[in-house]
């Protein structure tokens, strides 16, 4: 007997999966709910490949004639994924930042595809397997993820849960169809308007890498209500002091710098440079570890662009195990303790990515219509901070779960934890089909049974 999808989702799934989940069924149909909750169950529970399929197969559904209208669900039915992220960032904000400025992580990855009918792809220069001195080119898409940083409780640690990704297709797509190229900074700096409309009265603090260390996009965050972003600076940036004020009576256009001063680069090497020792609490990996920084105000200016007033941090090792590196923050009050502890922040940025790929399938998907390819990466993105929700919901009232080992004494828990604990307790209800009810008993040990289950919950 083929059970109706509505019933299928709607009396089985658990109270604390369909009340994260809650917050989304505006954004569908009555007829689209069901299927939705069971996809993401679905996704949720297959190891290997996130298709459709394979979230049919491991809900027991392989045999239901009635495949294509998951397959309808991502290709052609009507759905906005931008309402999807703003809700997702209003469940974020309402767990773990309630009040309070956001930090925000922004950054690029590109996702491997190659296929003739994957029409938005690009050549791009591959950011896992290059290096300084080694090129790997890669063909596929790239998307440009917004994050919120924030600590989770139970982690103890920041973690960046995704909650806006939108495709940028390459040049060549299009110019084939006519429309005007847009950047990776003009799609950020559009996210970011969009983020800031989405959240009024809340102070942006923006984490990126030194691809957004752009003097005319930075200026233009300035504009309104200020976004305060961090990021690297270049060692030979050409920075100036404030321009003078203006006398009463002076002639001519106003100043916009003043004089000219001496390079980071050449702050480093200089005697007269006061290096001031700071202890962070984390440090990509590592705790208390101690660094020497030095900071002032300058202006950046460069010809044909407005000039951008920052505060600039110069980040060295005693240890000599990094090279010295120097930061910008367009908000001069920031003390520079504080920005770099922001910018560490950004690591969680690359360990989410990395989440992502080895436990939500990102990679896998095998869409092709332009459609499911912009709803698919950003939904599996999504996953990953709707399980930090969930596993949220589940450890409110008792300690994590932590998966230990004789050699791995490990105390604090970490995604693949939390995917787990999502895990375990969808498989302790019925969310799939079973076994018909004449079918021959065997008895199987507990331990066994439990040994099966672990392995199952964290199965990549």
């Amino acid at each position: 007997m083929v059970l109706p999808l509505s019933n299928l989702s709607m009396t089985l799934l658990p109270k604390w999966f369909a009340g994260v989940l809650q917050g989304f069924a505006p954004l569908f149909s009555a007829r689209l709910w069901p299927q939705v909750q069971l996809l993401v169950v679905g996704a949720l529970l297959s190891p290997g490949k996130r298709t459709v399929t394979a979230a049919l197969r491991v809900l027991g559904l392989a045999d239901d004639p009635r495949f294509g209208t998951f397959h309808r669900l991502l290709s052609r039915a009507h759905w906005s994924s931008l309402q999807a992220s703003r809700v997702l960032l209003g469940l974020l904000l309402t767990a773990f930042v309630p009040s309070g400025p956001l930090v925000l992580g922004l950054d690029d990855t590109i996702e491997r595809r190659t296929g003739a009918k994957i029409s938005a792809k690009g050549i791009y220069r591959d950011p896992v397997r290059s290096s300084h001195g080694h090129f790997v080119k890669a063909s596929g898409l790239r998307w440009l993820s917004l994050m919120l940083l924030t600590p989770i409780p139970w982690a103890h640690r920041v973690w960046a849960c995704p909650f806006l990704t939108a495709l940028v297709p390459s040049q060549r797509y299009n110019e084939q169809r006519g429309r005007r190229h847009k950047t990776l900074t003009d799609w950020a700096r559009q996210m970011l308007c969009v983020v800031q409309r989405w959240c009024p009265g809340r102070e942006l603090i923006v984490v990126a890498d030194s691809a957004y260390a752009v003097i005319q996009w930075l200026s233009d965050l300035q504009q309104g209500h200020p976004i305060t972003v961090i990021t690297r600076l270049r060692l030979d940036a050409a920075l100036y002091d404030a321009a003078p004020e203006r006398a009463a009576g002076q002639m001519g256009r106003p100043r916009l710098k003043g004089d000219r001063l001496p390079t980071l680069a050449s702050l480093i090497h200089d005697p007269e440079t006061h290096w001031e020792h700071v202890r962070l609490n984390r440090w990509y990996g590592e705790t208390n570890r101690e660094v020497e920084i030095v900071s002032q105000t300058a202006v950046w200016y460069h010809n044909g662009l407005p000039p951008l007033a920052l505060r600039w941090v110069l980040v060295r090792d005693p240890k000599g195990k990094f090279s010295t590196q120097a930061l910008l923050c367009t908000d001069v009050l920031q003390t520079p303790l504080r920005i770099l502890e922001y910018f560490v922040q950004r690591w969680q940025l690359e360990v989410t990515f990395e989440e992502v790929r080895a436990h939500l399938g990102v990679e896998t998907q095998r869409q092709w219509t332009d459609l499911a390819i912009a709803r698919t990466t950003p939904a599996l993105l999504g996953l990953f901070s709707l399980v930090t929700l969930m596993a949220h919901e589940r450890w409110q009232g008792h300690a994590p779960w932590v998966r230990r080992a004789a050699w791995y004494d490990k105390t604090l828990p970490t995604f693949v934890d939390a995917l787990a604990e999502v895990r375990r307790a969808l498989w302790k209800v019925p969310t799939f089909r079973t076994s018909a009810p004449g079918r021959e008993m065997v008895q199987v040990p507990l331990d066994f049974i439990e040994r099966l289950a672990d392995a199952l919950c964290y199965a990549a």
